[in-house]
């Protein structure tokens, strides 16, 4: 069996949400990014924003039907410092912080539900 590794174990994710412009306003509030409308697939969708996309894996919004609230996977979103700025956002926004700050050796993170209850964890 050969033994697969690839240069990022995530390359796409894929947020299912009810209401797309309330969805963008809360990410991009709670990211303080702007997401931008694509219209050329099979749905539409609101692309999170990166540095540079050919070599950065990113996501996307789209209209679908969310997991029961915090029961779904977890993407964990990069979120501007300090943490507990855009923890204050989240609520601010129609979100909900479900933990303390986390700490690890790589940073810290959180993790909230968006408005749709989605799990996500916002990481500074």
């Amino acid at each position: 069996m050969a033994d697969f590794t690839p240069d990022a174990a995530v390359v796409w994710f894929e947020i299912p949400v009810s209401d797309m412009a309330r969805a963008k306003r809360f990410y991009a509030a709670v990211l303080e990014t702007t997401l931008s409308d694509q219209t050329d697939g099979p749905n539409p969708m609101a692309v999170f924003a990166v540095k540079d996309p050919a070599t950065a894996p990113s996501g996307h919004l789209y209209p679908g039907k969310p997991a029961a609230a915090g029961t779904g996977s977890t993407v964990h979103l990069a979120a501007p410092a300090p943490l507990e700025a855009a923890l204050e956002r989240v609520t601010q926004n129609g979100g909900q912080v479900v933990s303390p700050i986390i700490a690890i050796p790589a940073g810290r993170f959180a993790y909230c539900l968006d408005p749709d209850g989605n799990s996500i964890g916002l990481f500074a």
